[in-house]
């Protein structure tokens, strides 16, 4: 069954007097525990895509529809609502709150959600991307691959059913890249939905599918 479904996605800004066609009609299924590489090059739609999938931007036109619901026009407390409840991000630019520590950083998102046992999970999911020794450390005194797996246990705060990744890897070095895909994997053999956009061919390749966005459309598909 298909946790999400895209039917004739349309997304157009209006810069002056020009309409630029972002996502152009865009047909996409992708099953619930899936792990979708979206790539293409600059200005394909690739970001625009993920926003809508991430509940942060309305399309135009078409249909998004999530677990069985059609919320392509929600509102704004729906859409947050399912981003806080089953969807978390991870950015190329971490993100993260400069004069919070790492264990504060994670305990962000259910803070909000006014959960209880907030210190104890934040604790557990630094300990799961392997730092529970700098859960003290602010990001700056962390490397980028650091902040990253902060960023990531951040994002398993609540519990997602869904990982956003937007170029998780572009401000890392190679190795500390592979490392991040590895987590990521991980993540997806556990049951997650994991969509990630990337510029790179060997990072999108370790994903078991991948969409290649062209103006807006999908040009091809595996």
């Amino acid at each position: 069954m298909s946790s999400i479904q895209l039917k004739e996605l349309t997304k157009v800004y209006e810069m002056g007097t020009t309409q630029v066609v972002a996502v152009d009609h865009l047909n996409l299924e992708i099953p619930s525990g899936a792990m979708l590489a979206i790539t293409g090059a600059s200005g394909s739609g690739k970001s625009t895509l993920l926003n809508i999938l991430g509940c942060l931007d309305l399309p135009s036109s078409g249909e998004y529809w999530w677990r069985g619901a059609e919320i392509s026009q929600a509102s704004e407390a729906e859409r947050a609502r399912i981003r806080n409840e089953s969807i978390g991000f991870v950015f190329q630019s971490f993100h993260l709150i400069g004069r919070s520590t790492a264990l504060e950083n994670v305990m962000l998102p259910m803070l909000y959600a006014e959960r209880a046992d907030a210190k104890s999970q934040a604790e557990m999911l630094l300990e799961k991307v392997g730092l529970a020794d700098r859960k003290n450390h602010l990001p700056t005194e962390l490397s980028g691959g650091q902040q990253q797996r902060v960023a990531i246990a951040r994002a398993l705060a609540n519990d997602p059913s869904m990982i956003i990744a937007d170029e998780p890897t572009g401000a890392l070095d190679s190795r500390t890249g592979e490392e991040m895909i590895e987590i990521l994997l991980n993540l997806h053999a556990e049951g997650r939905t994991i969509i990630l956009v990337t510029h790179e061919p060997a990072i999108a390749a370790r994903c078991p599918s991948e969409v290649h966005l062209r103006d807006g459309k999908i040009d091809h598909q595996r």
